[in-house]
């Protein structure tokens, strides 16, 4: 199957719009060549992961800057992953100097390309909403399942290169998720127990990952039940922070790009259950919880909330158990700027502040170059947990987000 380039970006390919743009589609077309692809498809925006100097290195951090030198520019809207750093504050969180300066040569390559530097996990929080159906090409994993899946939009998990190849083409490979074949589900897992917490919705994710390492690695699932009807005048347990939780949680521990939930997302009204059932118990949510824990509350002396990146709703929560508190361990709240901005004019960010817990706008616990600074981490994300662990090498303590809080209050 041969790729069938427009005369737009045969144009590209050929240098006419420059060495950068050149460039990126030539990564294009090697992927699409790679997986088949008939053509390339506009795409409605890009979000761009490989943002943090932590991972970026030197060698990364080159290869930015030839594409800036070389003319770049991003032809669509592009948003960048949590950094290394707060931009602004990262004195405040023991960011050091020199970390600082190369965070922030990487950020000035992006902007020269044009790329917002609002650097956040979940950009359909701050103005990258895709609308269903559109074609995207975002890098970062739990937002790719969140934008496939509870949005309905359609992007493939794109790699560092390949989503600011995107940018700078508005273009991406038409394989993978973006065609409707690749997008039907193939198991279905029956939830048993309701879910009630955002934090069910987290234990959720790694069960899930458990049942398809076991059982059938890489299959979309249609999910059913878990959510109850709600009462008259109650909220439906399925909020956007609950699913942003669960997202980030089934696409670290199962790799899940895209899920169906019969009755929550947009899609799974298109498929019947497919006959391949598997089932999630009470047991499993229990012992997935358990298995994100290893830390007891006396060993923890690092708490953060924000992975991924807190909602406003979730902040206007944080204020309200924190008002006239003190927090007694390092305490981190990640966030985007924009919306740390709404937090200020709403006065959250003076009470939280106030209490002596840190906002930390731009980055996360996961990407920022902590390791070694902590013992203990006890946070009420099981992405988190497995970071803090896997690249830290810190121990974790799995709670609610309100149980969060009241341990950052308590004396070490």
């Amino acid at each position: 199957m041969t790729l069938q380039l427009t005369p737009y970006e045969q144009s590209l390919l050929a240098g006419d719009q420059g060495r950068a743009a050149q460039k990126a589609l030539q990564i294009l077309v090697a992927l699409g060549t790679i997986y088949n692809a008939e053509r390339l498809l506009p795409v409605a925006s890009v979000q761009i992961a490989g943002v943090s100097y932590d991972n970026l290195g030197e060698a990364g951090l080159q290869w930015l800057s030839e594409m800036a030198d070389g003319g770049g520019q991003a032809q669509t809207l592009a948003t960048l992953n949590p950094a290394g750093m707060d931009i602004q504050n990262w004195p405040a969180l023991g960011i050091s100097p020199a970390f600082a300066a190369n965070q922030q040569r990487v950020i000035d390559a992006f902007t020269r390309m044009g790329v917002v530097a609002a650097c956040t996990c979940t950009p359909y929080l701050i103005g990258n909403l895709p609308r269903y159906g559109e074609h995207i090409a975002w890098a970062e994993s739990s937002a790719v399942c969140y934008a496939n899946s509870v949005i309905g939009a359609r992007t493939n998990r794109e790699g560092g290169p390949s989503a600011l190849a995107a940018a700078l083409t508005a273009r991406t490979p038409a394989y993978g998720l973006h065609l409707e074949p690749n997008r039907r589900p193939s198991v279905t897992i029956v939830i048993e127990p309701s879910l009630g917490s955002a934090l069910d919705f987290t234990a959720l994710g790694k069960a899930i990952g458990q049942k398809l390492e076991s059982a059938a690695p890489g299959l979309i699932p249609y999910l059913r039940g878990g959510l109850d009807p709600a009462e008259a005048g109650a909220a439906s347990p399925a909020s956007l922070e609950a699913l942003k939780s669960f997202c980030a949680s089934v696409a670290t521990y199962a790799g899940l790009p895209l899920f169906h939930w019969e009755g929550l997302t947009p899609e799974a009204a298109l498929y019947a259950p497919p006959a391949d059932v598997l089932r999630v118990t009470a047991d499993d949510l229990r012992l997935a919880r358990a298995a994100l824990s290893d830390a007891r509350p006396d060993e923890i002396d690092f708490v953060s909330l924000g992975c991924p990146h807190l909602s406003i709703q979730e902040i206007a929560r944080a204020a309200q158990l924190l008002r006239g508190k003190r927090v007694r361990k390092e305490f981190w709240l990640t966030t985007a700027r924009p919306t740390k901005h709404i937090a200020d004019q709403m006065g959250y960010t003076a009470i939280i502040e106030a209490s002596g817990a840190k906002f930390a706008v731009d980055t996360c616990c996961v990407v920022a170059p902590i390791q070694g600074r902590f013992a203990a981490l006890a946070t009420d994300s099981a992405k988190a947990c497995y970071y803090a662990s896997s690249k830290n090498k810190f121990k974790t303590l799995l709670l609610t987000f309100d149980e969060v809080i009241q341990l950052a209050q308590e004396t070490p």
